[in-house]
């Protein structure tokens, strides 16, 4: 059974940092779009930034471009989105998702098949 579990969420002061994870148990990520996704409260699920099946960066939020980055490990059975300089905005809960082999990056929720629970993300002094 394909899984995909994130970790790395927490409370965070604004301008630290936080990294996230997410390992895929049950099948790879290798060559498949991998997404991270964000939900703040009262506010619907949005895509941050995408792994494309290639290994480059998509990013879908203005509002993190030069602060978040998104990374593999070299076994492409973890994805990694590396958070700077955190502001209040960024709270919300985060989510991994990714897509089936060699297709494109999307920041719509409705493209990727798996996904998993999410962890909080809370920025506060």
């Amino acid at each position: 059974q394909p899984q995909l579990v994130e970790s790395g969420g927490g409370l965070v002061q604004p301008g630290g940092s936080l990294r996230l994870a997410c390992e895929a148990s049950g099948f790879t990520l290798d060559k498949r779009p991998v997404g991270w996704f964000r939900q703040a409260p009262g506010k619907e699920r949005e895509g941050i930034l995408c792994l494309t099946s290639s290994g480059t960066r998509k990013n879908y939020a203005d509002s993190v471009w030069d602060r978040f980055t998104i990374s593999t490990d070299n076994a492409k059975s973890t994805v990694y989105l590396q958070m700077n300089n955190l502001k209040p905005e960024d709270t919300g809960l985060y989510y991994c998702a990714a897509r089936v082999y060699r297709t494109p990056c999307s920041a719509s929720t409705d493209a990727y098949p798996y996904w998993g629970q999410g962890t909080q993300v809370t920025v506060s002094s």
